[in-house]
């Protein structure tokens, strides 16, 4: 496998806010090239590289900076606003560095370091263990063990980068029902990555599903402590809300010309703050399960929300292809299906029916 090659690695002080603006800025340039080819190939990656987001992701000690979870919240917040495409790209492949950081393996600090740098790339693909497929008798991968050698056989239905990648992070079930994390590369033998989805938006994040057919893993990722896969959590939230917040600066453009769209501005502001708050307020606090679920939940609300009224504000004109009101609108509903537990999407669909979420039919939903 060959490396990436990168330009060398600019640490940025992430934690101040004109930074994190210039950075928004740079990735604003390429986002229209994202939302088609994907920030592999539009640069937005090897900009994560080489300003050091990618790092700021990895310990220390593994060639990282190891920034506070306060400030990777900051980072998406700040690259959803601008280019939701490249934070659902950097949202995977923190997800795969996660796990791979939960490593016993002497290789965890040299393949860190070369993911901080951007020198191998690294996606995830663990849905069908945590929201998708779960229905199926069988699992939808399943890993099988002969003597001491592994082999996987089943489906990856949603893999984010999947022929952009170097290395998949998967998990797959045994016949006694355990879960085993493994990382494979995407080059392995019996594995086969189909075309990208064309998708309702986000196209570019080119997601495929990826098929394998007695492939050989290598050693499941030995743990150092029993992982279980969190669907909801602060990341997913903090994308909504970062998408929300660029709907938002978009309709305050618009306000510019029409002053009367300006208390629409001033509500849905101080509703992002809101839940900005409530968002760093969970970081601090070890907050349950269902509190983190009726977080995402107001993300998701709002980010809807405030698409429609995007559209609703420039009228016709958002109603055509291409244009950014039609591409937010498209670009929101992508929260009512990623990453949902069942109790967000139950509550969802009680809204949707205007029915209360917290009433008994919201459990018999889905």
């Amino acid at each position: 496998m060959l490396p990436h090659t990168t330009h060398m690695v600019l640490f940025q002080d992430l934690t101040d806010p004109a930074v994190l603006l210039s950075l928004g800025d740079e990735i604003a340039t390429h986002a229209e090239n994202t939302r088609h080819a994907g920030p592999w190939k539009s640069g937005v990656f090897h900009l994560f590289a080489r300003t050091g987001i990618l790092a700021a992701f990895i310990p220390t000690d593994c060639g990282g900076t190891g920034a506070s979870e306060r400030v990777l919240i900051e980072l998406f917040l700040a690259i959803a606003r601008r280019c939701l495409t490249s934070a659902l790209a950097l949202s995977q492949w923190a997800a795969a560095v996660r796990i791979i950081d939960t490593s016993h393996d002497p290789s965890r600090t040299t393949l860190l370091a070369d993911l901080a740098s951007g020198r191998i790339r690294a996606t995830v693909g663990i849905s069908q263990i945590s929201t998708s497929r779960r229905h199926l008798s069988a699992p939808a991968l399943l890993a099988t063990q002969h003597e001491t050698q592994w082999s996987l056989t089943g489906l990856c239905p949603w893999v984010t980068g999947g022929d952009s990648s170097d290395l998949l992070i998967t998990a797959a079930v045994t016949n006694s029902g355990e879960t085993k994390f493994f990382c494979v590369p995407l080059q392995a033998r019996g594995l086969c990555i189909e075309p990208p989805m064309k998708l309702l938006a986000l196209s570019g994040s080119r997601t495929s599903a990826v098929h394998f057919d007695r492939v050989d893993p290598g050693e499941p990722i030995d743990q150092k402590s029993s992982s279980t896969v969190r669907t909801g959590g602060l990341a997913t939230s903090a994308l909504a809300l970062g998408a929300a917040c660029g709907s938002v600066d978009l309709i305050d453009k618009e306000a510019a010309a029409r002053p009367s769209l300006r208390f629409v501005v001033d509500e849905f502001q101080s509703e992002c703050r809101s839940v900005r708050d409530e968002l760093f307020d969970s970081i601090t606090r070890d907050i349950e399960p269902m509190q983190r679920n009726r977080l995402r939940l107001r993300a998701n609300n709002l980010v809807v929300r405030v698409g429609q009224a995007f559209l609703t504000a420039t009228k016709g004109t958002g109603f055509i292809e291409g244009h950014s009101a039609a591409d937010r609108v498209c670009e929101s509903l992508f929260f009512l299906v990623w990453s949902c537990p069942p109790s967000v999407s139950a509550a969802a669909m009680c809204e949707l029916a205007g029915l209360d979420p917290d009433s008994e039919f919201s459990s018999d939903v889905l």
